[in-house]
């Protein structure tokens, strides 16, 4: 049976159009929703642009009020039943009892090669470290921040003179190769970890 698939963004959405673009063929998966917590979020129009239903729930509507926030975005998705969950650059960090409402279904994207650097300024961290290599992770997602099991990696060397402006735009490409060869295994029922590079 073919698994729905809702993924969540915040901006430009480039992991998402990976996403969505993959889902074609004989793909276990097909994208249902694509929601930002940002109604500018340039994703949006992408998703449009590929057929994809799109749904905003703005977070700056809720003030502070997280758990809020964080009920009108189970709302949303629960009106499209999605098997999985895909976070792709979805920048509000979510609480235990939303992740428990979709654990072992939601997926997120993160780069560096977890367990190292969770959190950000990733590639600044593994410039300095001194790090002879660098990458990205698909995991599971679970209530302590970057920390559920790992799905999948991509590992590209670090150069000569690489800055962190370099490093993100060498691994974007990594990216949107890894989280959709993850994707597929996953909603395929399979768990085995997806490794890119080296």
């Amino acid at each position: 049976m073919t698994k729905k698939v809702a993924i969540l963004i915040s901006g430009g959405g480039s992991n998402m159009d990976a996403l969505v673009k993959s889902m074609t063929g004989d793909h276990p998966a097909r994208p249902v929703l694509v929601l930002s917590n940002d109604p500018a979020a340039g994703g949006l129009a992408k998703a449009a642009g590929l057929g994809v239903p799109t749904a905003v729930v703005d977070h700056r509507a809720f003030a502070k009020d997280r758990a809020a926030f964080e009920a009108a975005l189970h709302s949303a998705l629960l009106d499209v039943q999605p098997d999985i969950i895909c976070l792709a650059g979805f920048m509000r960090i979510l609480g235990a009892d939303f992740i428990q409402s979709w654990e072992g279904r939601m997926l997120n994207i993160h780069p560096s090669l977890l367990p190292k650097y969770r959190g950000l300024h990733t590639h600044a961290r593994a410039l300095e470290a001194g790090d002879a290599q660098h990458g990205c992770s698909v995991h599971e997602v679970t209530a302590a921040l970057d920390d559920g099991p790992v799905l999948g990696q991509a590992v590209m060397p670090v150069l000569p003179g690489d800055t962190p402006e370099t490093l993100a735009a060498r691994l974007l490409p990594l990216e949107h190769a890894l989280y959709p060869a993850v994707l597929r295994r996953f909603a395929a029922g399979d768990a085995r970890p997806v490794m890119l590079g080296g």
